[in-house]
């Protein structure tokens, strides 16, 4: 009689690994190690979910950020120690900007530990503090464990789960690294939920009328819709608040693309004074702002100094109404109340409509740089713009890609674009990182199975090169753009923007001055595709070619002058 084979012992990793998956989570992006190569090794050999191997830490963190982003959940598994912490800085821009990403690591075991003790042994990796991940991984999400043992671990897993899920934000895992192998009985088939908290009763009501009143006193209300109503699946409660009320809306910039960028309702991205100039006169002109969602920055300064009286805020983390705080409010509750008395109301909906939206070539030709206009040719940041969307608008694309952006000219720029589709600006305007938007790449393009449509400074990028090189081995067919003046513009502008002025006299200071990179020999060596465009016409060229099928990333140098300054910037610059 033959022996049967041994049927396999399921696993601490596993159990975890059962739970991504029964959330949509089909790609998990890592980056070897030592101590966490029990848990790389099952993830290997796990059906469903597919390792992304990237290149080195910030990559896979970034990436997992924008995968998060567009698919509800993601994780990233990283070594004890020299990975978590070179990952730290983009889980801390997952935590500001609410997106749900699981830490997956692994620190010594429990026989390490032991021998540690006993003889004064430092292990690699570690500062001597064997807690030390956990202790500062713990100020950047919004749960944390360290698994000791197999005992409990399924219940523990489960509740960091639910946490990522409900607060759409980080949490971290790790376990002694033997405990990854360790036996654990399956999750039952059922996914898990977030938890769906409820406000209480009577200040809910109290808030909702103290609103109300405000509401119904101004003349020119407004919506303000931002990013925690996309991560919280509570669009269509803000769709039918913009229905039932009539008012007009606009959007943070982390927010932008909360709905689609259409209807008669959206008046256009409100982004301070990089905004387009009827965007604000409408928001200086409005009397009451019904602000949900939203995660009000240092880039909205003007705002709230000036608003502060005439604004109804609700997130995930405040109920305010003028100088009235709530406590035990939430936000989809309060949405939802809202919606019943505007529907309860005849004055409602208002018959207010958005101004057109600028007709082409607007809004990019009045804000391009003047120094410029008697050379059609010469790149700036708004003809990029300009010459970019009239493609992607023209060859019906824009349902079909979805834009990264890290913190850079080209971020504000391009928050005066209209008509993308829901779901489809990724940026980092809140932590505002330079090089985010490199590494979240791949990640968006793999969540939300568009194609990644990446505008990068060249500073940005030159701090994440590596991440073509994940394109090229996951044969993605991305496109990165890296706007290439050779400068730190941004950084420029917050310290002196009179080295922006035509003339020999006008520097840049040395720590903005950038090194010159061949980007066609970069491309080439990591096997990608690569354009290079120094004028207008070049641009156009090779738009046309990016149409081309292919399962390689295109990397795009786009040539504008040092000095090329966006009035958008000006204007921030100068505020």
């Amino acid at each position: 009689m033959k022996d049967k084979t041994p049927t396999k012992v399921f696993t601490v990793a596993d159990y975890l690994l059962t739970r991504l998956k029964q959330l949509n989570v089909t790609e998990l992006f890592q980056i070897p190690g030592d101590y966490v190569k029990n848990f790389t090794q099952a993830l290997e050999n796990f059906d469903g979910i597919k390792t992304i191997g990237t290149s080195n830490e910030l990559d896979a963190a970034y990436a997992a950020d924008a995968y998060g982003r567009t698919r509800g959940l993601a994780a990233v598994s990283l070594q004890y120690g020299v990975s978590t912490y070179s990952a730290l800085n983009a889980i801390a821009g997952a935590y500001v900007e609410r997106s749900p990403v699981v830490v997956i690591s692994a620190t010594p075991g429990a026989d390490a530990r032991q021998i540690g003790s006993m003889y004064n042994v430092l292990y690699h990796h570690s500062t001597g503090d064997l807690n030390a991940d956990q202790d500062i991984f713990e100020k950047v999400t919004v749960a944390a464990e360290t698994l000791s043992t197999s005992v409990g671990a399924a219940e523990k897993i489960d509740h960091l789960i639910i946490a990522a899920i409900t607060h759409q934000r980080p949490v971290y895992i790790a376990c002694y690294k033997e405990v990854w192998l360790e036996p654990c009985p399956k999750p039952p088939k059922k996914k898990l939920q977030p938890i769906i908290p409820k406000s209480e009763k009577a200040a809910l009501n109290n808030a909702v009328t103290q609103a109300w009143k405000q509401i119904t006193n101004a003349k020119s209300p407004m919506i303000f819709a931002g990013v925690e109503l996309l991560r919280h699946g509570l669009t269509k409660e803000l769709k039918e608040l913009i229905e039932v009320s009539g008012m007009l809306y606009t959007t943070t910039s982390l927010g932008k693309t909360v709905l689609d960028e259409k209807g008669d309702k959206f008046i256009g991205t409100y982004s301070d004074q990089a905004s387009i100039p009827q965007v604000l006169t409408l928001v200086e002109a409005a009397d009451c702002f019904i602000n949900l969602g939203t995660i009000i920055t240092d880039d909205y300064l003007w705002f709230v100094e000036n608003k502060f009286e005439d604004i109804i805020i609700a997130t995930t983390e405040e109920m305010r109404v003028g100088y009235f705080t709530f406590q035990d409010v939430t936000l989809k509750d309060f949405m939802l109340a809202l919606i019943e008395r505007f529907k309860d109301d005849k004055a409602y909906p208002l018959k207010t409509k958005a101004p057109a939206q600028p007709k082409f070539p607007e809004p990019w030709v009045s804000n391009s740089d003047i120094k410029f206009n008697k050379k059609p040719e010469i790149i700036t940041f708004n003809r990029f713009f300009e010459h970019s969307m009239k493609f992607l608008k023209k060859e019906k694309m824009l349902d079909d890609i979805i834009m990264n952006f890290g913190v850079s000219s080209s971020m504000y720029v391009a928050t005066n674009a209209y008509g993308l589709s829901q779901n489809t600006y990724i940026s980092s305007a809140a932590w505002q990182c330079i090089g985010f938007e490199t590494g979240a790449t791949s990640g968006s393009q793999l969540g939300s199975g568009k194609r990644s449509w990446t505008v990068a400074g060249d500073g940005g990028f030159m701090m994440i090169a590596q991440s073509l090189s994940t394109l090229v081995k996951y044969k993605l067919n991305s496109v990165i753009f890296v706007m290439s003046n050779g400068v730190y513009a941004i950084e420029q502008v917050f310290v002196d923007m009179d080295s922006f002025k035509a003339g020999p006299k006008h520097k840049f200071d040395g720590f903005d001055i950038l090194p010159t990179w061949d980007y066609q020999a970069l491309a080439k060596a990591f096997g990608a595709h690569s354009y290079k465009a120094e004028t207008i016409s070049e641009l156009n060229d090779v738009l046309k070619n990016l149409k081309k099928k292919t399962n390689l990333p295109t990397l795009v140098e786009i040539v504008i002058p040092k000095k090329d300054l966006p009035q958008q910037m000006e204007r921030i610059g100068n505020e």
